[in-house]
């Protein structure tokens, strides 16, 4: 018996190419010797592959041909795998341009790896190996808009003056080392955007001016880290390096303050190679999505002297 045709349809528009077949066909022989390797591992993988496929494309969405084609995957499976991710709220499709893209409940479930402390709890190991090995004050600044926030400091033996004081300070950025690193190294645009904003602040620190700002800033550029006793705490010195995420981005700065007596041409390298060490270390293991990096105050609870 023949099967009765829908109205509207031919047969010809229901049944696959031969092309088609073959491409299924592989698909599926693909499929099921991924999950002879180990059962879900196959699906999972790809799964993973499309989200991070999504994540590095255009905000406005993308058509699942260019997915599965960027992924290596069918349009079928591509499709398949999209509808099961919907399912689960992790991606959305824009009802009239059919663009697939990461949900609102994606970045909130990927917020959530990121508790308030996690930049705090990441670097405080660091801060203890540098304080018992130098002997000195070691600072975690990170950025709060057009100021730089203490996060967490490891007291040294000596007794010293900063521009932040305790943990939770806050200073203008470009106004002591460990601002003057993260500012130094910030894209462009916002380095600019920062200055801009902050010439007036900085100057009513009595030495600093643009034009020492932006000297400062491509001296820290070149070198790699800010050091010198600036003049504006008497007495005091600092060398300060950034952190840098996957992405080269400043998230914050290793900063040691001390007498400047104490840190002379001599000492200077070997402070900074420790420094430099601890950041390069760190920096690829900070999280994008850590509240800490966007409202510093939110992590400071439960201060750790």
């Amino acid at each position: 018996m023949q099967e009765p045709q829908s109205p509207g349809m031919s047969r010809a528009a229901r049944l696959p190419s031969p092309d088609e077949d073959a491409v299924g066909e592989v698909a599926e022989v693909a499929e099921v010797a991924d999950a002879a390797g180990a059962p879900g591992t196959g699906m999972l993988q790809r799964a993973f592959a499309i989200l991070r496929a999504l994540a590095g494309m255009q905000q406005d969405g993308v058509r699942v041909t260019h997915l599965a084609k960027a992924v290596g995957l069918t349009q079928g499976t591509a499709h398949r795998i999209l509808q099961s991710l919907i399912a689960e709220g992790m991606v959305e499709q824009d009802e009239q341009s059919k663009l697939y893209r990461l949900s609102v409940d994606f970045f909130a479930l990927a917020a959530l790896a990121g508790n308030p402390s996690s930049m705090r709890t990441l670097c405080r190991p660091a801060l203890l190996r540098l304080c018992a090995s130098l002997g000195e004050t070691i600072f975690l600044l990170v950025k709060s808009g057009f100021d730089a926030v203490c996060l967490d400091l490891c007291e040294g033996p000596f007794p010293i003056r900063s521009f932040t004081g305790d943990i939770g300070g806050r200073v203008a950025l470009g106004v002591g080392q460990g601002s003057l690193a993260i500012l130094a190294f910030l894209p462009e645009a916002e380095r600019e955007e920062v200055i801009r904003f902050n010439v007036p602040r900085v100057r009513g620190y009595g030495v600093l001016d643009e034009v020492y700002l932006r000297t400062e800033i491509e001296r820290v550029r070149q070198l790699g880290y800010a050091g010198r006793n600036s003049g504006v705490l008497d007495g005091m010195a600092g060398v300060a390096v950034p952190i840098l995420d996957r992405t080269g981005y400043p998230v914050g700065a290793l900063s040691v303050g001390t007498l400047a007596s104490r840190l002379g041409d001599d000492r200077m390298p070997m402070i900074v190679e420790l420094l430099r060490r601890q950041a390069d270390a760190i920096g690829p293991r900070t999280n994008p999505f850590d509240a800490a990096l966007r409202r510093p105050m939110h992590g400071l609870s439960g201060k750790t002297a």
